[in-house]
């Protein structure tokens, strides 16, 4: 009785343990950034620079110019500077002598990417239009590039089995994820190894890169927070200057 006892409980847990398997759900398919109403610009001075400037757009309809809003601010992206990513636009057919962003090279990705949703360690700020996602002890952004859920926000707890060795624990970061927004790179499709869990965040200070993503002081961060709206397809446009200029025309950027 004792053994048919015990392997029951050891069926009943497999079963368990197995019914608990949760894959993400697919992301949905991109919004064209010619559909885009918002954009946030970031330009450096070259692909190894590690400051830059931001400057927030807007326009009224997909066929109206770009507007500047408020002034231009002070930003940092990776410590080693920038390298193509994976986003909204064909990248250029020349891009074979600069290096693509890959997990873990410390370069924060260049090109036209959504920013799709937030974050914070406190409850969700009035401000925030766009979804917020609240950081508890175990919400982790997967950098591990053999899991299912590879640049994915999570919470260990509730995703069912965890299949990463190795993710980052964002809650424990500190102030400069105090407030975040997820930028949609390496999203749709997810390619393995391409780079992972890019934030627009507030910066350690104005000096320091990031592992990746693009930091900034915190009143500006919540001034870009305030204006996302969803409805508008926000993007985030980040390039070195040469390259900016050399696309403004083709991808119909704004103008600086």
């Amino acid at each position: 009785m004792n053994k048919f006892i015990f392997a029951s409980l050891i069926l009943f847990s497999t079963l368990g343990v197995f019914g608990q398997i949760k894959k993400p759900i697919p992301p949905k398919p991109p919004i064209p950034y010619s559909k885009s109403l918002q954009s946030v610009v970031v330009t450096t001075k070259d692909w190894s620079a590690v400051q830059g400037k931001a400057q927030v757009f807007e326009r009224k309809s997909t066929k109206a110019k770009w507007k500047a809003v408020g002034e231009s601010f002070a930003v940092v992206v990776g410590k080693n500077g920038l390298a193509w990513g994976t986003g909204l636009n064909e990248l250029p057919s020349d891009t074979g002598m600069i290096l693509m962003k890959k997990e873990g090279d410390g370069k924060a990705p260049a090109g036209i990417f959504s920013l799709t949703e937030t974050f914070g360690s406190s409850a969700k700020p009035d401000f925030v239009k766009l979804p917020f996602t609240r950081l508890e002890e175990f919400t982790e952004c997967v950098d591990d590039v053999e899991s299912f859920h590879y640049n994915k926000i999570v919470n260990r707890m509730k995703v069912g089995i965890f299949d990463w060795k190795s993710s980052e624990k964002m809650l424990a970061v500190g102030a400069e994820y105090d407030l975040g927004v997820f930028v949609a790179h390496n999203s749709n499709p997810v390619t393995k190894g391409a780079g992972s869990c890019i934030f627009l965040h507030i910066w350690k200070d104005a000096e320091s890169g990031t592992s990746g993503c693009t930091a900034m002081q915190r009143e500006n961060l919540e001034t870009i927070m305030t204006r996302l709206e969803a409805a508008k397809n926000p993007v985030l446009i980040q390039l070195p200057e040469n390259a900016y200029k050399e696309f403004q025309t083709k991808w119909k950027l704004p103008r600086l």
